[in-house]
């Protein structure tokens, strides 16, 4: 519901909200630029002192200013003609125009009305609850995918439009719910929606009838700063029955042109002093940096608006569609799944077809939204779960676990918990089985025992069924066809290959990026747009399992390039080892954003072994401003499968690699990877310490080892790799 809350109202009315905050924007840079250029007052200058200095200089002044950047503008009559002039307060003398902005009257028309009158002002005034209902409900999306408010600021990872989406939002949220509440307040009172309060003094009964005192010698001129000025009304020349009229942040009041006695006073109200604060809080009158702020937190709305609609392209080319999905209340059996590629969300609509087709009312959604309380017909709860990396949630699914560890009592209903993973993979199924373990800690009774999927077997979903449909009374015939990924076919251009002599054959194959067009170059579709770190998936002749590779290479580089190892037996690595440049073979991009080296200057310790020296031989290649990378490679001889090793050592000349350290194990004196880490346990220390972010590509044998000699590296420093991890500077591309 929340999360339809935020998206309808984005979708429907991005163009209106963008040109309500880009407008706000351009605003709240004039009232910063005012008080920089207007002469501002010096400390303990007194209206008196100002009104005498200005009278001086125009004997028919009839009104003086002050605006809250503390311009102070002077009105006056001079031979039956009209002048106005901004005022340097220190001498009373007008140092420029006192017209109005253009640029900024045309600006402000703009943004509270689009030149439309009521009608337009009611167009902004519902741009401004349009953004209040994104700003409120974003907040609580951003806080259940960081997995609490507590953790409003923990590390993200997906795909870049999401990440850049929430990471704007997280910055700019009060400042949207400020800006977007104020504006509704405003537009509330010009339709006169709210109470009015008049504190304007009562006029004086009777006055001295004299004139000519001398604004030196009124009092309450002399008292009143010019710091909180407003306005001050001369009376009219000639006519002795009219008086002074003082404005100032306290109040108002009039006082006797003939004797300087205050006649009558009022105090601001309550109200009018709300309704000032909303007004400067809105407009950054009177608190410019405020203004300032609130205008660069507006200039994230297209931003937002922009990868928001990404983000929904995305989710709708990376789910099915899901029919017949019924809400979340009325629905008796709850759908959640935690999918990172998309895979797990086929799955999850051939079970809703089927449920559907037996008769089940079923509500589908990401493990994200997991709320109890929204679903009040609830009688069975089935996790369709994927596991990301070591045992980690997947990105749908992110703070499931914690909101599951909060809650105090269990749902009433069911639960089933289905796994899907890589059995080859050490941690297989390690986020479904903690989220069973975690259901079972919190008395949530089970349905199923935890079942797995191994490598998206459909075998091994319709066996689930049957247990699932055996525990619901029904039939249940679970035949599910993956879908595959649109792939396009990639032409070998060369390859070079290595490891030979050590029973290890492997390759380095570069493919020609196929032609993308336009629309595909400007939102990352397809091979539109990748990066070293990003994954290759083939498809094999005779497979509808797709393999993934680590992509060495990046658009700009003008090809596609990957290490692949021929594995005994190995379907996709056979059938790549054996193209010959010419040949084809049928490929899809998919993004990994979170062993991308992201941009910064902090030093890179890039650690792998084997084909691992793929994405991280592509991240050196793209290191064009010479950041600091320290490369450690495992290989085991350099005579047969250094990979890479002549393009290093350019690389190394030319600044992008500051330093290459390399371990032999079948060398005079073999060494592994992380020897080679141990032995240069001290620079290590000093550089992650300094804030040096980490990332190891390779075998999962490897990968941990290298965990270990950091953990026996890190431990003098007061650091780990599971602190290293949480923070996002200890990044895995692990197999």
């Amino acid at each position: 519901m929340i999360r339809a809350f935020h998206r309808w109202p984005g979708l429907l009315a991005l163009a209106l909200v963008s040109l309500l905050a880009l407008s706000g924007a351009a605003l709240s840079v004039f009232p910063a630029a005012d008080r920089i250029a207007a002469p501002q007052a010096g400390a303990g200058l007194s209206v008196a002192t100002l009104a005498t200095r200005i009278q001086a200089a125009y004997p028919g002044v009839e009104q003086i200013r002050r605006a809250p950047s503390g311009r102070v503008t002077a009105y006056w009559f001079e031979d039956g003609t009209p002048g106005a002039a901004i005022i340097d307060p220190a001498t009373g003398q007008g140092v420029g125009s006192a017209d109005p902005n253009r640029t900024e009257r045309w600006l402000t028309n703009l943004h509270r009305s689009l030149f439309l009158g009521d009608g337009g002002r009611i167009a902004m005034a519902t741009a401004a609850a349009a953004m209040l209902v994104l700003a409120l409900s974003g907040a609580v999306l951003v806080a259940r995918r960081a997995g609490g408010w507590r953790r409003w600021f923990a590390p993200l990872r997906g795909p870049l439009a999401g990440r850049l989406h929430v990471e704007i939002a997280r910055v700019a949220v009060l400042g949207l719910v400020l800006s977007s509440s104020t504006a509704l307040w405003m537009a509330a009172s010009t339709f006169d929606l709210l109470p009015v309060a008049n504190s304007a003094p009562a006029f004086p009964a009777g006055v001295s009838g004299e004139t000519g005192v001398a604004l030196g010698a009124i009092e309450l001129l002399q008292k009143t700063p010019v710091a909180e000025l407003r306005a001050l009304n001369f009376p009219y020349p000639g006519d002795a029955s009219d008086v002074f009229t003082l404005k100032t942040d306290m109040g108002a009041g009039y006082i006797d042109q003939g004797t300087g006695a205050l006649l009558s006073w009022a105090d601001l109200t309550g109200w009018e002093r709300v309704s000032e604060t909303i007004y400067m809080l809105h407009t950054g009158q009177g608190a410019a940096f405020l203004g300032l702020v609130l205008g660069l937190m507006a200039l994230g709305v297209p931003v937002m608006g922009a990868t928001g609609v990404l983000v929904w392209l995305a989710g709708r080319r990376g789910r099915p569609g899901i029919r017949n999905n019924q809400p979340a209340g009325r629905a008796e059996t709850i759908l959640l799944v935690g999918s990172e590629g998309g895979s797990t969300w086929g799955f999850a609509a051939t079970l809703h077809k089927a449920l559907t087709e037996a008769g089940q009312t079923v509500h589908t959604a990401p493990m994200s939204g997991f709320d109890p309380q929204r679903y009040a017909r609830a009688e069975r709860f089935i996790v369709l779960a994927a596991t990301y990396g070591d045992g980690d949630a997947p990105a749908s699914a992110k703070g499931f676990l914690d909101r599951l560890s909060r809650l105090e009592t269990a749902p009433a209903a069911p639960l089933a918990v289905l796994g899907f993973g890589d059995r080859s993979f050490a941690h297989y199924c390690d986020f479904a089985r903690a989220i069973s373990d975690m259901a079972t800690a919190k008395g949530w009774q089970g349905l199923l025992s935890c079942d797995t999927v191994n490598r998206q077997s459909p075998q091994d979903f319709a066996r689930w069924g049957q247990a699932l449909g055996a525990a619901m009374g029904i039939d249940l015939d679970l035949v599910h066809q993956p879908v595959l990924p649109a792939s396009q076919p990639l032409t070998l251009v060369s390859r070079r290959d290595y490891g030979a002599e050590v029973q290890a054959p492997t390759a380095i194959l570069r493919f020609a990026v196929p032609r993308e067009s336009l629309w595909h170059r400007l939102t990352g579709r397809g091979f539109g747009r990748f990066q070293a770190g990003d994954l290759l998936g083939i498809l094999p002749e005779g497979s509808a399992v797709p393999r993934f590779y680590s992509l060495a290479s990046a658009q700009r580089d003008g090809f596609v390039e990957i290490v692949v190892r021929k594995h005994p037996g190995g379907r996709c690595s056979g059938q790549l080892m054996a193209l010959e440049p010419g040949q084809t073979v049928s490929a899809f991009l998919r993004t990994n954003p979170d062993f991308h080296a992201n941009r910064g200057g902090v030093p890179l310790i890039l650690i792998g072994a084997g084909t691992g020296i793929g994405p991280l031989a592509g991240i050196v290649r793209a290191n064009a401003r010479h950041r600091p990378i320290h490369l450690f490679f495992g290989m085991r001889h350099p005579e047969s499968d250094f990979i890479y090793g002549e393009d290093l050592a350019g690389w190394q000349a030319e600044g992008r690699l500051f330093r290459l350290a390399t371990a032999i194990s079948r060398g005079a004196s073999p060494q592994y990877v992380q020897d080679a880490l141990r032995a240069d346990a001290a620079q290590l220390a000093g550089l992650i310490r300094g804030g040096a972010r980490i990332m190891v590509c390779g075998g999962r044998d490897m990968a941990a080892g290298v965990t270990d000699a950091l953990a026996d590296i890190l431990a003098p420093v007061g650091l780990t790799p599971v602190a290293l991890k949480s923070e996002g500077r200890y990044v895995e591309d692990v197999y």
